[in-house]
């Protein structure tokens, strides 16, 4: 139990790759909230399966992208326990379109999410993190390998992984490490049918190991990173992709 006694959020975590992390840190002995923004059937259902597997486990609404809700988050982890131990940035979205059809709208919806929204959480976490606290941030191999109309949720991606090695210089003094998770071409409800047909044969002939991931694939590497197993390991951008490197389109 390499986490047991340890307090865990994991944002947007009712399902996909936040689900198969949540439910690991659980498995570990780590105390998790599974924050959603608007599926309270899949985060409770995703609560449910950590309580099943004897761990604990509860859900907490906060839109990530609203400074309010993610205060509200934060206080009710203090509330309840006083401390955090790890925070794991995973709410995201994604909206893919070419340069001609950019919105203000869609680069908003982006950067607020998946940038300014792991920001404010980091702000408020730090407040509950002591010594040996773990942040770990899901950024993505587009990150460094761009999809085309990927140039904004791309860019968001790349901002992740800056701010993580910033972040790991700033708060390494206190003791709190910062990383960032790099997944490849892996099934979630997000992706579902995005890996189909023509582009689904190149995605797949790009992938050393012969298979898309899952996210029972990418959860290992959180509980490495929330654990003290990678105690002296920070500001690292680390891909866990089956050795993907471009995306060949």
């Amino acid at each position: 139990m390499k986490l047991e006694g340890k307090i865990a959020v994991v944002t947007g975590s009712s399902k996909g790759i936040g689900a198969g992390i949540a439910k690991a840190l659980g498995a570990q002995g780590a105390t998790v909230i599974v924050n959603y923004a608007s599926s309270q059937r899949d985060a409770d259902a995703v609560v449910a399966q950590i309580i099943e597997n004897g761990g604990t486990a509860f859900a907490v609404q906060a839109d990530m992208s609203l400074a309010a809700d993610v205060v509200r988050l934060f206080e009710t982890v203090k509330a309840k326990y006083g401390t955090l131990d790890v925070l794991v940035n995973n709410a995201g979205v994604a909206v893919f379109e070419m340069i001609d059809d950019l919105t203000e709208e869609a680069f908003h919806k982006q950067f607020n999410l998946n940038v300014l929204g792991y920001l404010l959480a980091v702000r408020e976490a730090v407040k509950l993190l002591g010594p040996k606290g773990s942040v770990i941030n899901i950024s993505s191999i587009l990150s460094t390998d761009p999809y085309l109309a990927s140039s904004v949720y791309s860019a968001t991606k790349g901002a992740v992984d800056t701010l993580t090695l910033a972040l790991a210089r700033e708060l390494g003094p206190r003791g709190v490490r910062v990383n960032s998770i790099l997944p490849g071409h892996t099934n979630t409800p997000a992706t579902d049918g995005n890996f189909a047909g023509e582009l689904g044969e190149k995605l797949l002939a790009g992938t050393p190991l012969g298979r898309f991931g899952e996210p029972e694939d990418i959860a290992p590497l959180a509980v490495f990173l929330a654990s003290e197993d990678s105690h002296w390991v920070t500001g690292e951008s680390i891909r866990a992709s089956g050795g993907v490197r471009g995306v060949g389109y």
